[in-house]
């Protein structure tokens, strides 16, 4: 069974997710780099192991993710899942993992990259957003793309009503991903893109504002 190892800032409404699919995974560890991070009381209270490397207590960011590396590995995971992890990590650290870290992000990639993704997307005028699940490669949120969701944006959204739309589309391909994953029917190409077996056949169009 696919080993998992959850890194989280926060609250964890993503790993909460990954807890209710049902994935045929086995949840060897939620570590944070915050101690007030309300995400390990929810893992701590299903029996699964958790853990705190406090970024702010090493010299700099590599000092951090050696640390925190070391603290993974303590668990053997077959794969890294960030969720909802704010920190910003080194090519050291992704690429010892590489193949096996995978984030979600709040945008429809390679759109709006980094943070404030709704903001931006409001600014921009952008007709959809969304969500992408991808593997982590030392470039921010370029890596290979494994699953996408996208929402269509209203006139009278603000960053908070359009972030929530997202955010359940989030709780519902981030879970997909992982299975993918556990079942072995993910596989990088050389071409750096994720190749599904068997491919998805839902090839039904989404456009937002709707045709009339």
């Amino acid at each position: 069974m696919t080993r998992l190892v959850i890194l989280i800032s926060g609250r964890g409404s993503n790993m909460e997710a990954l807890f209710g699919a049902n994935l045929p995974v086995e949840f060897a560890a939620v570590i944070s780099n915050r101690a007030d991070a309300k995400g390990l009381q929810t893992a701590a209270i299903r029996g699964i192991p958790t853990g705190v490397i406090d970024h702010k207590t090493y010299v700099d960011r590599a000092a951090f993710d050696t640390a925190l590396m070391a603290e993974i590995d303590r668990h053997a995971p077959d794969l890294v899942v960030l969720a909802g992890f704010m920190r910003v990590l080194t090519d050291g650290f992704v690429n010892h993992y590489a193949g096996r870290l995978i984030n979600v992000h709040p945008a429809l990639l390679p759109s709006f990259p980094g943070l404030h993704t709704h903001e931006r997307a409001l600014a921009a005028g952008v007709k959809l957003h969304g969500c992408t699940v991808h593997f982590v490669t030392p470039e921010v949120d370029v890596g290979p793309i494994v699953i996408q969701a996208a929402v269509p944006v209203l006139n009278d959204d603000t960053p908070d009503t359009l972030a929530a739309r997202v955010l359940t589309e989030e709780h519902r391909i981030f879970p997909q991903a992982i299975r993918w994953f556990a079942e072995g029917r993910m596989t990088l190409t050389a071409q750096g893109t994720v190749r599904l077996s068997p491919a998805a056949t839902d090839t039904v169009p989404l456009v937002s504002p709707p045709l009339d």
